[in-house]
């Protein structure tokens, strides 16, 4: 609870009221659900008409402890969670898969070299942002750890549900139930995109990013795609253009890399730097 003195207003608060109501005799109206303070009351807030309020909170409860923490900008890590590490490839489902796990090396150095950067700004700018998960997202927030920075990390409540991987800086591990919400936060803050071999959920992440750039509701950054052959074959990108379903210069909104040493390159090179 907050102390007298840092309160701006005169009002008694909710603290105060909710740590009170635990010392309310127990007597048939003091039991009833009516009873109980609304904010306080966790079957009221889950009713279906109370979705805007969910959508709101959950929308300010990261917004509220990153801008506490000071982060300004970060380094988005897009990719699949089922990319082993190259001592783990052994365990991979299709040999295919298996031949990705070095991208999880390339995450893993690429985060460290932005974190190393960011903590010239004291963890304020370029901070890295994964999916909080297993696979590309470990890497990122590995090579964050391994770096002595922080990292974030924004989990997804899914039917399959696992613990966030041990190397997110745990008070910027977030947990979320509206997906549209999560991906507003990987986007609000974002210096760069990065985008590693994946499959639906990726895709998903990587597209709607795509699509804010190129109708001018978010504006240009760096989206870097790792994996040259893997997103040229997943995609074709070229036949987009020649349908003219999109046009030749959105393909100029992608940069394919394969390596943490060229996607370090791409935004030095940027116009607005992206590294302090």
């Amino acid at each position: 609870m907050m102390e007298e003195d840092e309160r701006n207003n005169p009002f008694r608060d909710s603290q105060q009221d909710v740590a009170a109501t635990r010392t309310v005799p127990q007597t048939p109206q003091t039991a009833a659900p009516a009873y109980q303070l609304a904010f306080t009351d966790t079957d009221f807030l889950l009713r279906d008409e109370l979705r805007p309020v969910r959508l709101q909170l959950e929308l300010l409860k990261p917004q509220m402890i990153m801008d506490a923490r000071g982060i300004r900008s970060t380094i988005v890590m897009f990719g699949g969670a089922r990319i082993p590490a190259p001592d783990r490839r052994d365990t991979a489902r299709t040999p295919e898969l298996a031949s990705l796990s070095h991208y999880y090396d390339e995450a893993r150095i690429f985060a460290k070299r932005m974190t190393e950067r960011s903590l010239n700004s004291y963890g304020a700018e370029n901070v890295i942002c994964t999916g909080g998960g297993p696979g590309v997202m470990e890497a990122g927030n590995k090579g964050a750890t391994e770096a002595g920075g922080i990292s974030i990390g924004l989990s997804i409540v899914l039917p399959h549900e696992q613990a966030p991987n041990g190397y997110v800086t745990p008070d910027l591990c977030f947990n979320f139930h509206y997906f549209a919400i999560r991906k507003m936060h990987f986007l609000m803050r974002a210096k760069a995109i990065t985008v590693f071999p994946g499959g639906f959920g990726t895709l998903d992440e990587m597209f709607e990013a795509l699509t804010l750039i190129q109708t001018g509701r978010m504006r240009r950054v760096p989206f870097i795609l790792f994996g040259v052959e893997f997103w040229k074959k997943v995609v074709n990108w070229q036949a987009l253009s020649d349908a003219g379903t999109i046009s030749p210069e959105d393909l100029e909104l992608i940069s394919f890399v394969d390596t943490a040493d060229e996607a370090v390159a791409i935004i030095d090179n940027w116009p607005e730097p992206c590294a302090d």
